[in-house]
């Protein structure tokens, strides 16, 4: 009767079904794991790179360095995706920032990650603050911004949380309630929206910019008759004769010299002489060869 050898029995080891497997692997020993394997052991080059003076070893060196830790930049980069921002720009800013660490390390100091990460997030942060507002708003707007957005987050990190009031935000960041309004406001202003943008998806879609009022004229011809009214009253009465039938019975000027039995050159000096008198009282001005009380000498 044959027994099939190649199935152990339950509790027994199997047994190796060559002489090749009869031999137990070696141990193998591991390099001690790094906080991420987009950081590299440079040790070595930072040293040699503090060593050498300005010229094309060392900026060799910097380049071989810029090479190694580039992965690292391109991962803090990735933090900041979906913030308007393409994904390029933002490694290139992050480069930036990289470049920036490297120059200003002091190997004697510690862990060049230690010194880089915080390095090359401001530097995309900084990035965010100046360049990619819509408009220009001051830095300390933007730093409000940022403390009511960052007091948001830690009131509302348990689930269930409400939706903080400006008071308790306030009581949060010590800020006064304007502030936080003034941060409320500006973390919905980070962009701005096209006078066309589409309001409503109806048939009778309309735009944002039909939405906006204009500035009334009538306005303005209003407190034009106001201003007006006074140095019209103190007109001696054939001027304001004069200027009635000339800008409101719209009547020339030679019909106006045959009307009142005078030439059409008087009628003129009359009407410029007038409207100079109105427009410097309007103004505020003294009219020129008035009396006291702003009466016409004699």
């Amino acid at each position: 009767m044959l027994t099939d050898m190649s199935t152990s029995r339950p509790g027994t080891p199997a047994r190796p079904t060559d002489a090749s497997s009869s031999t137990a692997p070696a141990a193998t020993t591991t390099s001690p794991k790094r906080p991420h394997d987009d950081a590299p052991d440079t040790a070595a080059l930072f040293a040699r790179l503090a060593e050498l003076d300005e010229g094309p070893e060392r900026d060799a060196v910097r380049d071989e360095l810029v090479t190694a830790w580039l992965p690292m930049a391109h991962r803090i980069a990735g933090r900041f995706r979906d913030r308007g921002e393409s994904v390029e720009d933002l490694r290139q800013v992050a480069a930036l920032g990289l470049v920036k660490a490297i120059d200003r390390f002091d190997p004697e100091r510690g862990a060049f990650e230690s010194y880089a990460v915080p390095t090359i997030t401001g530097e995309v942060k900084r990035h965010f603050r100046d360049r990619m507002w819509a408009l220009r708003v001051p830095r300390r707007v933007q730093e409000l911004r940022n403390r009511v957005r960052v007091a948001r987050r830690e009131l509302t990190q348990n689930p269930g949380s409400p939706e903080p009031s400006v008071a308790d935000i306030a009581a949060h960041t010590g800020l006064t309630e304007d502030e936080v309004n003034t941060g409320l406001e500006a973390l919905e202003s980070f962009s701005t929206l096209s006078l066309d943008a589409e309001l409503s998806s109806g048939d009778d879609g309309y735009s944002l910019a039909d939405t906006l009022g204009a500035a009334d004229s009538s306005f303005d011809v209003v407190i034009d008759r106001e201003s007006a009214k006074e140095g019209l009253r103190r007109l001696p009465e054939r001027e304001r004769a004069i200027l009635y039938m000339r800008f409101f019975e719209d009547m020339t000027q030679s019909r106006i010299a045959d009307q009142l039995g005078i030439s059409q050159m008087h009628v003129s000096r009359l009407i410029s002489r007038s409207c100079a008198r109105v427009r410097d009282e309007a103004l505020g001005r003294r009219p020129g060869g008035r009396g006291p009380g702003g009466r016409p000498k004699e």
